[in-house]
């Protein structure tokens, strides 16, 4: 989900719920402490040197039940970061505690937002030779191999 589409998704709604990749709720009396514009310069596993940047928003709970945060007053937060962030459309990334910071994608089921599990991944299966498929091998087969797999006639690492 981007910038423009939560601010659409809050206009629409009374009340703001995060909801966890196993169905757990996030405390109503959670808070939004920080949106940022983080960017992440790297070089991938291929020798790629990669960009990305994201809007990150943490979500925070505490003993605070009396300010709850509501639709208007997000979209207002999120304005005035992109004012002062340049956020313009960015993909969001959220961070929630649970037993260690957890960093989600974001996402709306028409009612909640639903913090959506990421993945690492090899950006550079192509250089590494790493197959999309496994590859499927008849166990018949492994005994007529001649050369080992550790022979200098060997394809392995």
């Amino acid at each position: 989900m981007n910038i423009q589409e939560i601010k659409e998704h809050l206009r629409n709604l009374k009340t703001i719920a995060f909801q966890l990749p196993d169905g757990e709720l996030v405390p109503s009396h959670f808070h939004v402490t920080e949106v940022g514009k983080v960017t992440k310069h790297f070089i991938d596993c291929g020798g790629t040197l990669r960009n990305e940047v994201v809007a990150n928003f943490q979500l925070w709970e505490a003993n605070d039940y009396d300010h709850r945060l509501h639709p208007e007053k997000l979209i207002h937060i999120i304005e005035l970061s992109d004012k002062l962030l340049k956020l313009e459309n960015l993909e969001i990334e959220v961070e929630y505690q649970g037993l260690t910071i957890g960093k989600y994608g974001l996402d709306f089921n028409g009612t909640n937002f639903l913090l959506t599990s990421k993945k690492t991944d090899c950006l550079a299966k192509d250089n590494c030779g790493i197959p999309s498929e496994k590859t499927k091998v008849k166990l018949s087969n492994l005994g007529n191999n001649k050369a080992s797999c550790c022979s200098t006639e060997s394809n392995c690492c």
